[in-house]
């Protein structure tokens, strides 16, 4: 590290407790808590998470793109992201250096848009098919319905499993392994898994059924005379370009289980934000159905539609805005390095929020407004590159982000031709509920209405 240069200090947050620091402040409330230090010191400042976990807060997109793309290799993933391995291994969202560049390599394939494409016409027929058993006037708990739906999706395209099948072999578990690893990422000294606590005993029973699903999937599949091409058929058929060689039945094991994870999730709560923001502005509503109504007609929605769609993309995009489903990027400095004139050490987490960014009003005219509109006329290029980065930044962006966004167009599409959705009477104020990924609290009890223009 050359020390020549004059680095400017961090603002260090005041008023955190000797021992503790700001986590009791952080635990409670760590969106509310991001926004106010944000509001206080502007776009870095130094906190602590316990006696000695220090945290740099970054909501400058230059210094983000620091962190995420020109100095990353300075960096690797945050511990709190490192504690997934228990139940993800050593797969794209957890390895690191040469490891994850090799795998990232082989699975890129899988998720090049000549494959997303053939993926589209499963999002349309699982999500029609579901939304087949609704009917006008009912109520329904609306988050749980878009879990049901990419666990579908997911488990076709990844697969080749029919919806039930899906669920009933991976539906329990996936639910259970999420929680269970979501409080070990919140402990803050998470107990090593040899010691027999009814949690850890509870995250070893979950992953082993985990496990004895997906090796057999893996294991029948490499039995087969012909390769399917399903996301699992493609990732079997990857190779590493200098020495030819595949991935190990581990190594499937590990990614399937980190796009199942990734996929299933995050879209699910995109979807659930996405149907609240429209429920609460009935004019954005009405222009999305006109749309729908006016490309797709009394034709079937189809895969060519995604594309003619932009009201409806417009509306995903202004929805991942105001309430993204990866709502921070942790970072854990891996030696001392210089971001922005500032000395960051080995050892501290950075923290980048996009909760947090894409509600500034400098880059967004009435930032907590939901307005779609603000996406026309290639708005995305004015903004600078981290503003806006609802899928992450840098050689670890989302690999499945294309997939997921087209997801969310097509099953949103299906949805608004045939129902509009209206919270229940007396729906408690939904509120963002941080754990791995951002939930509507205490989840989206909604009334169906049946739209008279469906065909």
């Amino acid at each position: 590290m050359d020390d020549s240069f004059n680095n400017k200090q961090i603002p260090l947050a005041q008023n955190g407790s000797f021992f503790t620091g700001h986590l009791n402040d952080f635990q409670k409330n760590p969106l509310h808590f991001m926004q106010n230090l944000t509001s206080e010191y502007g776009s870095i400042v130094r906190f602590r998470l316990g006696p000695l976990h220090k945290v740099i807060l970054l909501s400058d997109p230059e210094l983000i793109k620091e962190v995420l793309v020109t100095k990353q290799k300075s960096f690797i993933k945050s511990k709190d992201v490192q504690s997934l391995k228990a139940l993800v291994g050593e797969g794209l969202l957890t390895s690191e250096k040469e490891v994850h560049m090799q795998q990232r390599r082989l699975i890129q394939p899988a998720f090049k848009k000549t494959h997303i494409n053939l993926y589209a016409q499963d999002m349309i027929d699982i999500t029609e098919k579901y939304i087949g058993k609704w009917n006008d006037g009912m109520e329904t708990e609306v988050t749980e319905d878009m879990l049901d739906i990419t666990l579908g999706i997911i488990s076709k395209t990844m697969f080749s499993m029919d919806f039930k099948e899906g669920h009933e072999r991976l539906g329990d578990s996936v639910e259970n392994g999420m929680k269970l690893a979501i409080k070990r990422m919140r402990s803050i000294i998470p107990l090593p898994l040899w010691i027999p606590s009814k949690t850890n005993r509870e995250f070893k029973q979950v992953t082993q059924a985990l496990d004895e699903v997906l090796f057999s999937i893996i294991g029948n599949r490499r039995q087969e005379d012909s390769p399917k091409e399903d996301l699992l058929g493609i990732l079997m058929a990857a190779r590493e370009e200098n020495h030819g060689t595949g991935m190990t039945d581990q190594q499937l094991r590990d990614e399937l289980m980190t796009i199942f994870l990734a996929g299933h999730e995050t879209t699910a709560n995109a979807l659930s934000w996405t149907l609240y923001l429209l429920s609460q502005h009935p004019e954005v509503e009405e222009k999305l159905h006109k749309e729908i109504d006016s490309i797709i007609g009394t034709e079937t929605l189809n895969p060519e539609h995604f594309q003619m769609l932009t009201y409806t993309q417009n509306v995903i995009w202004e929805s991942l805005r105001l309430y993204p489903p990866a709502y921070v990027i942790g970072r854990q400095v891996d030696e001392d390095v210089e971001i922005g004139g500032f000395l960051f050490k080995k050892g501290e987490t950075v923290f980048m929020s996009q909760y947090v960014i894409h509600r500034q009003a400098d880059h967004f005219e009435e930032p907590d407004t939901f307005k779609p509109e603000r996406f026309e006329n290639n708005f995305m290029k004015t903004l600078p590159t981290y503003a806006y980065f609802p899928f992450g930044g840098g050689p670890r962006v989302c690999i499945g982000n294309h997939f997921a966004f087209m997801e969310m167009v097509l099953v949103l599409a299906c949805i608004a031709r045939r129902y509009r959705l209206l919270l229940s009477p007396n729906h408690k104020i939904i509120k963002p509920q941080p754990l791995i990924t951002l939930r509507p609290k205490p989840g989206l009890k909604m009334r169906l209405e049946k739209r008279n223009s469906e065909t």
